[in-house]
């Protein structure tokens, strides 16, 4: 049975037709036969999301990157050289680059799946349940099983299951936000509707993704999956082109850089080494070839690949201890890129739990105190709280009478969480009757009991019930509560104390008063009355029943912010963090919690979507750069405003839950959605899902993604400008082999002269690698956040993550590494710049003086493990803060002692042990990187210091 679409408008349409239609009946609804024939048929009742690529695709996907590309095309080059040796021994370099390409491959893999597992599991404990109607019998299915033509059964805090046309309903509400942004619940009536009715006014009709506030209700299904209202707009998404975050397109950058970098260099060296080299055979040329594409693999730091993913991952676990689930592992970092965060009200910045604030009775105001469902607080009067007098008996009977004309209920559970059913308007009387006297309820429930309801309708705006009084002798009560404006014109006194008086102008005027200065202050209203009836007015129309009514007062009540909210907002702008809110709710009631948390100063108003619509596309960019509070707003709306903020060179964060935020989160550099309240939709096209729909929660991740940026750029700095120190010893040292001995060096204890004299080795350069690039660069991604972290300005769209200033101190730094291990080498070495002082130092062989070049190499690659924290800081601050690093250095220490001393590595690596003195000496020559870099340190400091004094200056003088 195919669905019924909104173009055959089934709210324009009788019911009974449409159960006919449909071969549905209206009392047993289908037979479970025909319910399992339609589900097999037409599918289960899901939105479609992007299907998940196949496993050898996924794995695939995690190669597709320059950095890999060009160990792949180094793995080739060396598998050509040992081909070219006739296959000799093993392909140790292209072994060795295959496992860390493979190890990075694995990692990115796997913790992508964790993400996915991670978000599947959210999904499965927030599995919708629907009620049906099947064969006669009442049962509860998964959501995603129901058909078309099934009869739905609704009821207060049923989430509704697909779209529906109401058959029965009684004071039946629904919340309908995430669909079209209405912050009310909107109450639904089975008549039948004309053509060509909004979405929004389509009250016998009940959505997909909506939930029942109040009442019940019987509706026959008429569309399910991507054929429901909620389906077409998650067709929209489609139309939506998801970018690269700014890390992405960052280390897309690199890759491309350092590609064209590692051929030119690697060219000219190569070339240099054939030149200034006595080639003599095909095996000198293979020789030099392989050193090719040992300095290949030195210029390109092929750790960073996976320590990034491991940096990333290690975030992710972070975030996900802290209630934030990323899908995706680069997102976080744009989080660290953010320049605004666009949030929505409900939920996020407030607690999505209606609070009673105020009372307003005859004789005055009284504030109430505490938030939300628990009832915490007091109800005071001047600072004072009344236990009896006038005051009090208007307090009680106003949150009493409040009480009885509603449906809601408030319990506890077992771990002592307050949580409610039904209208949250309607339990927020339930929460401040016990603030006012915890025993009220009980006396409440034993003296009344209902007898007969009125529902509340949109022409009335108001409900009534009816209630026997059995202290007063089973005297029938109708209690109403309702607008104050149309209250007060049913109403002929006012409760004074335990009287009732006449209401006159005066008073009338006077309670009009009040209630404008509650809505000034953008607290919604609800007034409360009351009417003793005669036993033959029971039965009376309702015209006749609500008239007469003596006044009790009137209540001022808001959903209030979270308490941690303010803070994270005032942190987000120390930051350089622009907030803004997007809501759909009154413009009056959006400025007022925007003010209150400090997202904009008092008196601030907000923009309606009606009054965007109406700007021309440069007024409105011109808008959007100066509001920060949007109301009443469309779908279309948040989208626009997205998309103006993007192109006014904003990295956007925005959050939402609702299907109608969706095409704006994905549309977003960072789309966030509620894992709460959040639709499916909405979680498919977000980023990132916040498990505790908390506003704070996106504060931690942005500070996380700085961190982590942070963190990227140390481990940079340290890869590369170790990597810069291989190249330029090995280019150096084959350049100035004639100032450093090495063209006098002979092999051992042998005479002959090498053929080809290299500085380092390839399995030594391989080795410096696989001892740097690993450990001590993934204990520096771990580096705990900068305390300045949240007080700087976010970084331009525009910075690269390796500038020109960086790039300059990496090739700095590399030279003074490379000098220092050539000086090392040139001690051992006879006929250089430092001849040999004494015989301990050596006796003029190659492999002493590689030896002890390779170890200083090793030992200042370790040092600069310090350096490479701070681009400004010394090496000293914080140096225990973090244990990773100092783990790692000792491991690599360690490791490159047993190179030195163990007889069949020195065989692998072509090294000699050392000497105690000599080991002493590579350690001083190492420490020559630190005192350099700290008087480097020092100097930028001392620049930084004159240059703030000077900027101060001219600003006092200005």
């Amino acid at each position: 049975m195919a669905a019924i679409s909104t173009q055959d408008s089934a709210y324009s349409k009788e019911a009974v037709d449409i159960a006919k239609d449909l071969g549905t009946d209206l009392e047993k609804g289908l037979s479970t036969q025909e319910a399992a024939s339609r589900l097999a048929n037409n599918g289960r009742n899901e939105l479609q999301s992007a299907s998940l690529a196949p496993a050898w695709r996924r794995v695939l996907a995690q190669f597709q990157d320059p950095l890999i590309y060009l160990l792949l095309s180094a793995i080739g080059i060396a598998l050509v050289a040992w081909s070219a040796e006739g296959f000799a021994g093993w392909p140790i370099d292209a072994l060795v680059i295959a496992a860390v390409v493979l190890l990075n491959g694995a990692l990115g893999y796997f913790e992508e799946a964790k993400a996915r597992d991670a978000v599947a599991a959210l999904a499965k404990m927030t599995e919708a349940k629907s009620q049906v109607m099947r064969a006669g019998q009442r049962s509860t299915i998964n959501s995603a099983d129901l058909v078309v033509g099934d009869l739905l059964v609704l009821s207060e805090g049923d989430a509704v299951g697909a779209d529906a046309r109401l058959t029965q309903a009684a004071s039946l509400r629904l919340f309908e936000a995430p669909l079209t942004g209405e912050s009310q619940a909107v109450l639904k009536d089975v008549a039948t509707l004309p053509n060509a009715v909004a979405l929004g006014d389509r009250l016998n009709m009940v959505f997909k993704g909506t939930a029942v506030a109040q009442g019940t209700g019987l509706a026959v299904v008429t569309a399910t999956g991507m054929t429901t209202e909620i389906g077409a707009i998650a067709g929209l998404l489609e139309s939506v082109k998801e970018e690269p975050t700014p890390l992405e397109k960052e280390i897309r950058h690199i890759g491309r850089l350092l590609g064209v970098a590692v051929i030119v260099i690697t060219v000219i060296v190569v070339s240099t080494i054939l030149l200034v080299s006595n080639i003599q055979s095909t095996k000198d040329v293979v020789t030099v070839l392989l050193f090719g594409v040992a300095l290949a693999v030195a210029a390109v730091p092929e750790g960073l690949p996976a320590i990034l993913s491991v940096v990333l991952a290690l975030g992710v676990r972070r975030m996900a201890k802290r209630k934030a689930i990323v899908k995706k592992l680069s997102s976080i970092e744009a989080l660290g890129s953010t320049t605004v965060i666009a949030t929505d009200k409900t939920g996020t910045l407030t607690r999505s739990e209606m609070t009673i604030e105020q009372l307003v009775t005859a004789s005055g105001s009284s504030t109430v105190t505490g938030v939300g469902y628990a009832p915490e607080g007091r109800v005071l009067a001047d600072g004072h709280q009344r236990a009896n007098g006038e005051l009090f008996e208007e307090q009680s009977l106003l949150l009493t009478y409040g009480c009885l004309a509603g449906n809601a209920a408030l319990s506890q559970s077992a771990d002592g969480i307050w949580a409610i059913q039904g209208d949250p308007t309607e339990a927020a009387f339930l929460v401040a009757e016990l603030k006012l006297a915890p025993g009220a309820p009980q006396l409440r429930t034993k003296r009344f009991e209902r007898v007969a309801e009125i529902a509340f309708t949109s022409d009335r705006k108001m409900m009534s019930t009816m209630q026997t009084d059995k202290e007063q002798d089973k005297q029938i009560m109708l209690v109403s509560k309702g607008a104050p404006d149309v209250l007060l014109k049913k109403c002929s006194h006012v409760q004074a104390g335990t009287l009732t008086v006449a209401l006159d102008d005066v008073r009338r005027t006077q309670i009009l008063e009040a209630v404008d200065a509650l809505s000034n202050a953008a607290l919604r209203t609800l007034a409360v009355a009351y009417r003793p009836l005669s036993a033959n007015e029971a039965n009376a129309p309702t015209a006749a029943l609500e008239c007469n009514l003596v006044y009790v007062g009137t209540v001022g009540m808001m959903d209030p912010p979270r308490e941690e909210v303010a803070p994270a907002i005032a942190q987000a702008h120390a930051a350089g963090i622009r907030i803004i809110m997007i809501t759909g709710d009154h413009p009056l009631t959006a400025s007022r919690i925007a003010s209150d948390l400090g997202i904009t100063k008092a008196g601030d108003v907000a923009i309606t979507g009606l009054e965007l619509d109406k700007l021309s596309d440069s007024d409105f960019a011109l808008a959007v750069r100066k509001a920060s509070v949007y109301a009443r707003v469309s779908p279309a709306n948040k989208l626009r405003i997205v998309a103006a903020l993007q192109a006014d060179g904003q990295v956007v964060a925005m959050t939402g839950d609702g299907v109608n935020d969706a095409p704006a989160l994905k549309s977003a550099d960072v789309g966030i959605a509620m894992g709460i309240t959040g639709t499916e939709v909405t979680k498919e096209a977000a980023k990132v899902i916040l498990a505790d729909d908390n506003f704070a929660t996106i504060v931690d991740a942005v500070r996380e993604g700085r961190s982590i940026f942070d963190n990227i750029r140390k481990f940079l700095r340290y890869l590369l400008s170790s990597n810069m120190g291989e190249v330029l010893t090995v280019f150096l040292g084959v350049v100035g082999a004639s100032f450093i001995g090495l063209n006098n060096a002979t092999q051992g204890n042998n005479a002959a002269a090498a053929v080809v004299v290299l500085p380092l080795l390839a399995t030594q350069i391989l080795w410096l690698n696989l001892i740097t690039d690993s450990w001590p660069a993934l204990a520096i991604g771990v580096d705990p956040a900068d305390t300045d972290v949240m007080l700087r300005k976010p970084r331009p769209i525009n910075a690269r993550v390796i500038d020109f200033h960086m790039w300059a101190g990496v090739f700095e730094m590399g030279l003074v590494i490379a000098v220092v291990a050539l000086l090392t080498m040139d001690m051992y070495l006879p006929g250089g710049l430092i001849d040999q002082i004494d015989a301990e130092r050596g006796v003029g062989d190659i492999q002493t003086a590689r030896t002890a070049g390779f170890t200083v190499l090793v030992m200042a690659h370790l040092v600069q493990c310090f350096n490479a924290r701070s681009e400004t800081a010394s090496a000293f601050a914080n140096l225990f803060t973090n244990r990773w690093i100092w783990g790692a250095v000792t491991l690599s220490a360690l490791l490159q002692v047993a190179v030195i001393n163990i007889s069949f590595l020195n065989v692998a690596f072509g090294t000699v042990p050392l000497t105690l003195n000599q080991w002493l000496t590579c350690a001083g020559m190492a420490s020559v990187v630190l005192w350099y870099s700290e008087l480097r340190k020092l100097a930028i400091r001392l620049w930084m210091k004159r240059a703030a004094s000077v900027s101060s200056s001219v600003s006092s003088s200005v």
